[in-house]
């Protein structure tokens, strides 16, 4: 991408950002158009009108189980205009590491737009920030699995169908450094095959990667824990030419084979800095001298995996790449400079239509005669311009795909405004909830008890892998049950003294007093054995998720018995708070 462009892509932004309310009502009236005729709004009483006042009085909030049965219908086979004036090509699939089950959604063409103006949008100012060059990029990214449904249309995670479309392969040649790997790397079928390879062939072009991405930190951290372990592997490769026996799938082999030369000098500096980095600190600048960030989704729920990719990356900034889910785009970040924990992302107003739920949490005497499923207080839904700063909301859109008025479920908080459009900094998913009694634990609360407890392994440099957590029922009170995967071994006397200290972590006003009262039971901390979130992965992967999209689920329900019974089954260790005892 040449300066001016860039510089275009810049000033489309900033005129369209101070036109945010004009282009609101615009794309409103656009979908309505496109979409008027469809039996979901027609049976809704809209009768053609596309003003946002109608519109609101019309159709009803909904969450993904209200349009499930519309969805299902398409990909079964009714062509009829159900949700979308035109045909839905294809349906994509979310991870269903949030809850335990993948939802089908709506893939069109629109999305692939937005998705190119979401990358073109972000990429013109992360490259006025840190400018790179022509030349390749290390991307652990891979395509999933995909097959027929019973009407004969394709189904995939909405990220392999935006890297299938023909509109993304051309666009992106433009606003992207091509990847180091070839597309049978991203498109095998044996992800830790893939994984190996995106490892080799990076490093074979070592000196002229760009940046390192992947979708999500997890997969950035899961790849360099995996370098780990097959660092020595990958340099004999390099250094004979010949392909580790580890790859068995032909096309991979073939097509990492025409890259692959003898190539002692290379295999020799990689090892040579291999063995004397501390720990694996910095190994990301080290072994790609040219990089200029690291760059993936790092909000949320991949939070927890900073502290160890940033020990890989050493001095290299972290970039949070732009705020989406698999029903669609919300915002850009054009602040590459902020540190993850303070990403902020700027809503593209002609993206989609829109709204905000403003959210309150309640006072502790409201609570205490509320029940168990009150966590916000919620009012009238504002429009995009309407939101104020400092306050949290929910996000609900609508989108050209045949999401209206579709409640995300995400809670977000506004920290400004570019322009007219606002920014947004993601704050949890309100559906993530412990909840036993009146306590109402966030998987940010969670996150901030693990880290708080953590604290107590330092000491012996014992880290925290991954974590997630349960709220057990079957016993008389309930109590919260966290799983700890641990990357070496600890006392018994600091794992409880962990198990205490998540405990009194949980600040939730719900939780502290139902704890004195002894209407939650002690926290239980069980210690997994290692290896045991890669097992929940690749029980993902079997279902057809992808290892770039992977969440670890934080708050595992009874439901998703798979995952529940993958963790008890690994448990060697548990412990029992003591904390609230008198």
């Amino acid at each position: 991408m040449t300066a001016f462009s860039i510089e275009s892509v810049i000033d489309e932004f900033e005129t369209m950002t101070k036109n945010a309310g004009h282009h609101q009502r615009e794309t409103l009236r656009q979908i309505l158009e496109q979409n008027g005729k469809t039996e979901y709004l027609q049976n809704l009483g809209l009768g053609g009108r596309t003003d946002p006042e109608s519109y609101k009085a019309c159709v009803p909030l909904v969450t993904h189980s209200d349009l499930e049965p519309y969805i299902q219908r398409i990909a079964d086979g009714d062509s009829s205009p159900i949700l979308t004036g035109k045909p839905i090509p294809a349906i994509s699939l979310s991870s269903g590491t949030t809850q335990g089950k993948r939802k089908y959604l709506p893939f069109t063409e629109e999305l692939v737009q937005s998705t190119m103006q979401i990358y073109r949008t972000s990429f013109a100012f992360r490259n006025r920030e840190y400018p790179i060059g022509d030349g390749k990029a290390l991307q652990f990214i891979y395509g999933s699995k995909q097959f027929k449904t019973k009407g004969d249309l394709t189904a995939t995670t909405a990220t392999t169908n935006v890297y299938m479309s023909e509109q993304f392969k051309c666009t992106m040649k433009d606003i992207q450094s091509q990847c180091a790997s070839p597309d049978e790397v991203i498109f095998g079928s044996d992800y830790q095959q893939s994984l190996y390879c995106h490892l080799l062939c990076g490093l074979i072009y070592s000196d002229e990667v760009q940046f390192i991405f992947s979708t999500f930190a997890h997969s950035l951290v899961h790849s360099f824990r995996t370098f780990e372990k097959v660092w020595e592997e990958i340099c004999t490769d390099i250094r004979v030419g010949v392909l580790s026996s580890r790859i068995t799938i032909p096309s991979i082999r073939e097509a990492v084979s025409k890259i692959l030369v003898p190539n002692p000098s290379l295999a020799d500096s990689i090892y040579n800095k291999c063995v004397g980095l501390s720990n694996w600190y910095g190994v990301i600048p080290a072994l790609w001298p040219n990089a200029k960030y690291v760059y993936g989704i790092m909000t949320g729920s991949m939070e927890p995996y900073l502290k160890k990719l940033r020990h890989y990356a050493g001095n290299l900034p972290l970039i949070s790449a732009d705020y989406g889910s698999s029903e669609g785009w919300i915002g850009a970040n054009v602040n590459p400079s902020l540190p993850p924990e303070l990403a902020t992302f700027v809503v593209l107003p002609n993206i989609g239509y829109f709204e905000f739920i403003p959210l309150e949490k309640p006072e502790m005497q409201e609570l205490e005669t509320s029940s168990a499923s009150i966590h916000y207080i919620e009012a009238e839904p504002l429009g995009l311009t309407d939101v104020e700063v400092g306050k949290e909301y929910e996000v609900v859109f609508s989108n050209f795909a045949g999401l209206y008025r579709y409640r995300l479920g995400d809670v977000v908080k506004v920290t400004g405004f570019h322009n007219c459009a606002p920014e947004l900094r993601f704050i949890c998913r309100r559906s993530l909830m412990l909840s036993i009694n009146i306590d109402k634990n966030t998987e940010k609360d969670l996150q901030l008890s693990v880290e708080e407890a953590a604290k107590l392994l330092a000491e012996e440099k014992i880290e925290v892998v991954d974590f997630t957590s349960h709220v057990d029922t079957s016993t008389d009170p309930g109590h919260y049950v966290i799983f700890w995967e641990l990357s070496s071994d600890s006392s018994d006397e600091i794992l409880q003294s962990c198990c205490n200290c998540l405990d009194l972590s949980f600040v939730d006003a719900g939780y502290v007093s139902s704890r004195k009262v002894s209407a939650i039971g002690p926290l239980e901390l069980r210690i997994v054995q290692k290896g045991t979130f890669n097992m929940i992965l690749d029980h993902y992967v079997g279902l057809g998720g992808v290892l770039s999209q992977f969440k670890a689920p934080r708050c595992v329900s009874q439901s998703n018995n798979k995952v529940l019974q993958i963790l008890c089954m690994n448990v060697t260790s548990c412990y029992f708070s003591t904390a609230y005892e008198k």
